[in-house]
């Protein structure tokens, strides 16, 4: 058993520098795709800083999404007591065993890989996941991460790297331009803020957008006696037709403008506002109260 502490400055041997990684990427030919959403941090520094705003600590068993050739891997295992990656990539699946048997032998009994895509993992090897932490491929991040959250209760604490526009829906507040489907779908599972940004140049290769990370801690859903699948359908409903008040944006899913005005005047909401006013509470309160078949008003008073 090695006696230097891999949690100290002085193994950054074991992190992979902008040198690693174009070596090991020319060592096992992988050539970075857009359609994967493929941008490799090459900056340990960064990957400390990620951990560090992660709050991961040693009791913690960690997940992690994408996790490409390694450089998060290997400071994640650095802090936590066991991490798993999830890599729908199979040549890169294929070696990032290695490179953390490698670089990080005293600590590659702590290390699980599952060869698959992320939106469809129902269960994870080894310890029940306490943390998500994941530079996740731009262009699917958000589903990604919901599906994460929705699947892994278990999960207390998230940190992602996200591009910067997506990071900013997902911490937005109500009453904000690009509060949306994101910022609402993501508060019903956890408190959403924005915890950085991250420059383009510790990439490669680099991205053509900045990025940002997102901190996300679990809370209690909202009190409802609506079922997530409910009150997510208000929300989509509400935001599909952005600008239209919620009376006419819910018509749809209530039945009728009508209908829809009932179920919101219900829920004890006024039917002018528009989604983006709404909490996740208040979208839950009127998933509460749609109407059935057979109450449903008349469609007087719809309009086209």
């Amino acid at each position: 058993m090695s006696t230097t502490d891999p949690t100290s400055p002085a193994s950054d041997h074991h992190l992979l520098g902008a040198a690693d990684i174009r070596e090991l990427a020319a060592a096992f030919g992988v050539r970075p795709t857009k359609q994967r959403g493929q941008n490799f941090v090459i900056d340990a520094n960064t990957v400390r800083r990620i951990v560090r705003a992660a709050g991961v600590t040693p009791e913690d068993a960690v997940v992690e999404v994408g996790p490409g050739l390694g450089s998060l891997t290997l400071a994640l295992l650095e802090a936590a007591a066991h991490v798993t990656a999830v890599e729908i990539d199979p040549l890169l699946a294929q070696h990032l065993p290695d490179t953390v048997a490698s670089r990080m032998p005293d600590r590659a009994d702590r290390f699980a890989l599952v060869l698959s895509d992320a939106m469809e993992v129902t269960e994870l090897p080894g310890p029940a996941p306490t943390a998500l932490v994941a530079n996740l491929p731009y262009n699917v991040a958000v589903p990604v991460l919901l599906h994460m959250l929705a699947t892994f209760p278990s999960i207390e604490r998230t940190l992602v790297m996200v591009q910067s526009e997506v990071a900013d829906r997902l911490a937005a507040k109500p009453g904000n331009k690009i509060y949306g489907v994101p910022s609402v779908k993501a508060n019903w599972y956890a408190e959403v803020k924005r915890a950085g940004a991250i420059g383009r140049n510790v990439f490669w290769p680099a991205p053509n957008v900045d990025s940002g990370l997102v901190s996300l801690t679990r809370r209690q859903p909202p009190a409802t006696t609506a079922s997530r699948r409910e009150v997510f359908a208000v929300v989509d409903a509400a935001f599909a037709q952005r600008r239209k008040t919620l009376r006419a944006a819910l018509a749809g899913w209530a039945g009728s403008p009508a209908a829809a005005e009932q179920a919101i005047a219900a829920a004890g909401i006024d039917h002018t506002l528009r989604g983006e006013m709404l909490t996740v509470e208040q979208f839950a309160a009127i998933a509460e109260h749609k109407p059935s078949a057979e109450s449903k008003p008349s469609a007087e008073g719809s309009s086209k």
